[in-house]
């Protein structure tokens, strides 16, 4: 009975583990969705707390925009903090 049981708590967790899904609370950031005239330097300008020449990193790099980070208006980006 003992092994069974055994057997059938591991089995349960196996499953669970694998068919388990994140709840997304970790994730950090929103989408922002770019509008004309805008640019990395004034979206981060906006929005984030700290020093803007990190956020505009950040943002670059959440983004892959490379060093001409240019963006078009419409334009989705994900915003990381």
């Amino acid at each position: 009975m003992f092994p069974r049981l055994i057997t059938v708590v591991f089995i349960a967790l196996a499953l669970w583990g694998a068919l388990a899904r994140g709840s997304g609370a970790s994730e950090h950031g929103h989408a922002y969705v770019v509008k004309t005239g805008d640019t990395v330097w004034s979206i981060v300008a906006d929005s984030y707390g700290g020093d803007t020449r990190r956020g505009v990193w950040e943002l670059e790099r959440a983004n892959d925009l490379g060093e001409d980070a240019t963006i078009t208006a419409g334009e989705r980006l994900r915003v990381p903090w």
